[in-house]
């Protein structure tokens, strides 16, 4: 038999792949456009400030976050005791139905500031399940070898439909609201018959039997006791927390840069071209050393973009810089979440994937919350200029905290070494 020497090789992966692309697509252009519509609506119809409808922006990434808060512990347990490939499924299953209801309520001009908030609680859940069963999918498809490679691959498919997805769907919002919901609804089902052509996954052998309560309590003291992966999640969490500026892209579309939500579009999509351009380079030729080092660095850059960004009054020159973001971003990413993958047992990856997907969503979620209400006290450049500094004091402080990060030389499983040095000398 042939050596696999590609992730592409595998009809699974294949399958996992077009999914993954299709599922962004779809839910990244529905969530751009709820974000506008409310900030539209907000202005518009209820008559709010510019300060007023940015502060409604971060409450919106609070009611997506709430339900991530709630239900991460069972959404990893649940990854590790049902057939991921199902569970994302039926996940995906959630967001095709908030999807046929906006385009019901949209057509019929019956859009209302409680209505977005509802649905984006209901996003926030579908995707607290979605996240850990479809991370944990990839390292039980594809030989270890090549993980990493898998890994950029499927980065890849997430920003193309990243960029795809506003691109799009601010396109079509203008062509006629309801639109972008009914294109949604039908990548979704596309996506999830994708993803049910991948074989059956049965849970590991190991996680039958056991009490529920005691597998999640396992999952939290695993992060907890390996600093190396606990680094990785809290470094995410703190600087995207601090430096997310893509909850005011609607205030700068509208208001800063006066480019209306075809422009949020193609902001939005910006920082996926660099994204997406930094995962083709590393599909080919992945990182391989000096990877703890290069994902601060990676962070860092982040943080510098975001200022420069939150300092631009043109166009051009934004999209440039958002896309320079996306880049940055993508290589902590990547690197991160290889090192997650790696560095956790298969029976224990669905509970880890969803602690990570937290800190991701608290990162996000909270970001957002905090941009707004930071835009409402030193406005929406003040916001995002803060936020650049932060991420870059945050790499500071996680350097010097985590030095397992700064050192880690390759992917190689670090707890496994960390176990064998917990282990009493014979």
């Amino acid at each position: 038999m042939q050596e696999q020497t590609s992730p592409l090789q595998i009809a699974d992966f294949r399958f996992y792949w077009l999914s993954r692309a299709l599922a962004t697509l779809a839910t990244i252009g529905m969530v751009v456009i709820i974000s506008y519509q409310l900030y539209d609506v907000a202005r518009g119809q209820y008559g709010y400030s510019i300060s007023e409808a940015a502060f409604l922006l971060g409450l919106l990434g609070l009611a997506q976050f709430v339900p991530v808060v709630i239900f991460t512990p069972i959404a990893g347990l649940v990854a590790d005791r049902f057939d991921r490939r199902t569970v994302s499924a039926s996940a995906m299953g959630i967001d095709l139905t908030i999807a046929l209801v906006l385009a019901f309520v949209t057509q019929a001009g019956h859009i209302s500031l409680l209505l977005l908030f509802t649905l984006a609680a209901m996003h926030g859940t579908a995707r607290v399940f979605i996240g850990p069963a479809l991370s944990a999918v990839t390292p039980n498809i594809v030989p270890v070898p090549l993980i990493p490679r898998a890994m950029a691959m499927s980065s890849m498919a997430w920003q193309s439909g990243a960029i795809g997805g506003p691109a799009l769907a601010g396109m079509l919002y203008g062509m006629g609201h309801a639109s972008p919901y009914w294109t949604s609804s039908g990548l979704l089902v596309a996506g999830i018959l994708a993803l049910l052509s991948i074989r059956r996954l049965p849970p590991p052998r190991e996680n039958h039997g056991e009490p529920p309560l005691r597998q999640i309590v396992e999952g939290f003291r695993f992060v907890r006791n390996e600093r190396f992966l606990l680094g990785c999640v809290t470094l995410d969490l703190f600087a995207v927390l601090l430096g997310g500026a893509t909850a005011l892209l609607p205030v700068f579309a509208r208001d800063v840069l006066h480019v209306g939500a075809e422009g949020l579009g193609i902001m939005r999509a910006a920082p996926a071209v660099g994204a997406v351009a930094v995962s083709l380079y590393l599909s080919a030729r992945p990182i391989a050393h000096n990877v703890g080092a290069k994902m601060l660095w990676g962070v860092a850059a982040f943080g510098a973009t975001t200022i420069l960004f939150g300092l631009s009054r043109n166009f051009a020159l934004s999209l440039g810089l958002l896309a320079l973001l996306g880049a940055a971003d993508m290589v902590s990413v990547f690197i991160r979440s290889t090192l997650v993958q790696l560095n956790t047992p298969d029976a224990m990856r669905g509970r880890v994937s969803a602690i990570s997907g937290l800190a991701i969503s608290a990162s996000n979620e909270l970001g957002e919350m905090q941009s707004g209400l930071a835009a409402g006290l030193l406005g929406a450049t003040g916001a995002v200029v803060f936020g650049g500094a932060g991420a870059i004091m945050v790499v500071v402080i996680w350097a010097v905290l985590f030095p397992e990060l700064r050192n880690a030389p390759t992917f190689a499983p670090q707890y496994r070494q960390s176990h064998r040095q917990k282990e009493p000398a014979p």
